[in-house]
């Protein structure tokens, strides 16, 4: 429905669904047994602004802040209005939140400088010639920089897309004109779905790796630490599988307009010849990127000791407070950036109310319902394993982050399956598998996502339903070819 023929602020119908759907969580479906009132509340405020979002009742971040207000207002997660509110308002104070804004900010420095446009013009000298070159040139330069990358947003965020972006400009196609589909909308999908799968190939990819690692180790008693190297060795071979096969099958399902790019070559080296010396704001830009690079990889920390280590949303500030200063950006630059602050506003609610979802105990519930329902199946542990993993992977739809999680399900689906007899190593790499291949599945997933579904280049249904279909994928690749891979490792 258009803006002008909808006499409303929000379209109607959407929003009389999610409504209903809260409404009839709320008050009509019982309470079960063993769940609190509050996080029932919660779970249909939640729901509800789901089906409002996925709708299109209304922009993300007014759904946002109705969201917060209903936690506030209903106070399902305190006694008195003060706490609900501070509640309601708890996620705005998360690193992550502020990591992923101000990563959009720094993207801007790129742009503005015309260092992303040269970037891309070398990119595109290289691998131009066709789309899906340039395509498997961004998941190549994924991979390389996510050993040393423990922020997945940050890489793929932060390093990664500027340059996808800059691209897509190049050949003239943006959401702003319409034409996402000549390239942009492809090379947006690979350079967000490249993400998970380098993410679950290196320990030092993403921040759960650790925690996973970690809570392996506890639930066996010491007797399995899977170090950096175990880590990596058992996922190269299924990993590279997924990262060959990928940018493939997004080039499939969500053809770009644009195939062939013969004159790429030319076009390129004719615009780098435009674009003349590097100017000083680009070396600027370039020595803050660096610099950001080396913080986020922690390599101060590696070489000098642990006093040296620095947060990664601290980097970003770093980087953003140094562009400033230099005159890169001006504070003007930063506040044009709107999807940066609509990011902050809608991501913030989201996981705010998934946070308070795990604190209230509805997960923890879900988990071991789960765990009693499987041990009555009599399924055995192979086929404990495949539900356990599905309902773990899939469950994700309910999280906007991977930490909160992996924090609240990860020991009890472990635990199940180990109970019902599966191989210790064998259920620890699949769930690790399982925790980073869930990324796919929506623009909330994890912190990634938000920064390049919040650039325009795909609709809410594309990214979902390309979501869906790379969750399936890379879940029969990495398992597939990891239990051949595994087994020649001596794993089980």
């Amino acid at each position: 429905m258009s803006e002008s023929s909808n006499k409303f602020p929000f379209n109607p119908i959407p929003s009389a669904i999610a409504i209903a759907i809260g409404l009839i969580i709320w008050f009509v479906i019982p309470v079960p047994d063993g769940v609190s009132t509050d996080a029932w509340h919660l779970l249909a405020l939640f729901v509800a602004t789901i089906a409002a979002i996925i709708g299109k009742a209304l922009p993300l971040g007014a759904l946002a802040i109705i969201a917060v207000t209903l936690v506030a207002v209903t106070g399902v997660t305190a006694d008195t209005p003060g706490e609900a509110i501070n509640d309601a308002l708890s996620s705005f104070a998360s690193p992550l939140i502020w990591l992923i804004g101000i990563s959009v900010m720094i993207s801007r420095g790129l742009i503005k400088t015309g260092l992303g446009s040269r970037i891309a013009y070398y990119f595109i000298s290289i691998f131009g010639k066709k789309t899906l070159g340039i395509g498997y040139s961004l998941a190549a330069a994924e991979l390389m920089i996510a050993p040393i990358t423990p922020s997945n947003t940050a890489r793929g965020g932060g390093i990664i897309h500027p340059i996808m972006r800059s691209i897509a400009l190049s050949f003239n196609s943006t959401p702003e004109q319409g034409t996402q589909n000549k390239i942009g909308r492809y090379l947006a999908m690979v350079n967000y779905h490249s993400n998970p799968i380098t993410s679950g190939m290196f320990i030092t990819a993403t921040a759960p790796n650790p925690l996973v690692v970690d809570l392996v180790n506890k639930a066996t008693g010491g007797n399995i630490e899977l170090s950096w190297t175990t880590w990596a060795l058992a996922m190269f071979v299924p990993g590279m599988l997924c990262i060959l096969v990928m940018p493939l099958v997004v080039y499939l399902v969500y053809p770009p307009k644009i195939k062939e790019t013969p004159d790429a070559n030319q076009y390129a080296r004719e615009n780098l010849a435009k674009l003349g010396k590097i100017s000083t704001h680009e070396k600027i830009m370039l020595g803050v990127f660096a610099l950001m690079l080396l913080l986020w990889a922690n390599i101060p920390a590696l070489l000098f000791g642990n006093q040296l280590a620095v947060n990664a949303t601290t980097t970003a500030f770093i980087g953003l407070s140094l562009l400033i200063i230099t005159g890169v950006l001006s504070w003007q630059d930063v506040l044009k950036e709107k999807s940066a602050w609509d990011t902050i506003i809608w991501f913030g609610a989201l996981v705010m109310m998934a946070n308070y979802l795990n604190q209230l105990g509805l997960i923890s519930w879900f988990s071991s319902n789960i765990e009693s329902a499987i041990g009555l199946t009599g399924v055995g542990w192979v086929g404990a394993v495949t539900i356990l993993t599905l309902v773990y992977l899939y469950m994700h739809y309910f999280f906007a982050s991977t930490t909160a999680h992996i924090t609240a399900m990860f020991a009890a689906f472990y635990a199940v399956g180990l109970t019902l007899g599966a191989p210790p190593m064998l259920y620890a790499l699949i769930l690790a598998a399982a925790g980073n291949i869930m990324m796919t599945l929506t623009h909330y997933a994890t912190g990634t996502a938000p920064v390049i579904f919040n650039s325009g280049y795909t609709t809410l249904r594309e990214w979902w339903t390309i979501g869906a279909v790379m969750s399936v994928v890379n879940l029969v690749i990495w398992i597939g070819a990891g239990l051949i891979w595994w087994k020649v490792l001596g794993y089980y």
